[in-house]
């Protein structure tokens, strides 16, 4: 008798695990859907966002049959900002460069300045060689995009145009 007792007495306890375990699983199921939805449009969010940045920031595509290049005449030589060495001195070093800039041919600007940039040529090395004597010769090194980008950005309102789009180094030396 007491076998049988005991054996009800686990059946009910067991009954009552599986009702509670069915309650709590409705409950944080709930939960879950309303913690997933919330993510979800969190995330719709973030991509609206990021869609609008990118679309703010997309650059046109120019054709190589509408772009036209300037190269600067003659190599670039810049004095950098000085570093300390190890030593404590103060060391001077250069960056040598050719510099090319992509224009435009279908931008307004180009028909205003870019038909002869020759004119402004001083304006435009007085511009690189700002940007470039801001950094030291390690950033140079390792941050060339930035700084052409900054460059190009400082063009662009010089001429208050975007008909300049791309601003290229090539032959760079380090001194």
């Amino acid at each position: 008798m007491k076998k049988n007792m005991i054996s009800i007495i686990i059946l009910a306890l067991l009954i009552v695990n599986i009702v509670l375990t069915a309650i709590m699983m409705f409950s944080v199921t709930s939960a879950s859907r309303k913690t997933a939805a919330l993510v979800d449009n969190i995330a719709a969010a973030l991509d609206l966002e990021l869609a609008a940045n990118g679309e703010e920031e997309e650059e046109e595509q120019v054709s190589m049959e509408d772009t036209e290049t300037y190269p600067i005449s003659e190599p670039m030589t810049i004095l950098l900002k000085s570093d300390e060495g190890a030593d404590g001195e103060s060391k001077d070093h250069y960056f040598i460069v050719s510099v090319t800039l992509s224009i435009n041919t279908k931008d307004k600007g180009y028909k205003t300045y870019g038909s002869d940039l020759s004119a402004q040529e001083n304006l435009i090395k007085s511009e690189i060689s700002d940007t470039c004597a801001q950094y030291t010769l390690e950033e140079v090194k390792n941050n060339q995009d930035q700084i052409r980008d900054e460059i190009l950005e400082r063009l662009q309102t010089m001429f208050d145009s975007k008909f300049i789009y791309n601003v290229s180094f090539s032959d760079t030396m380090f001194q």
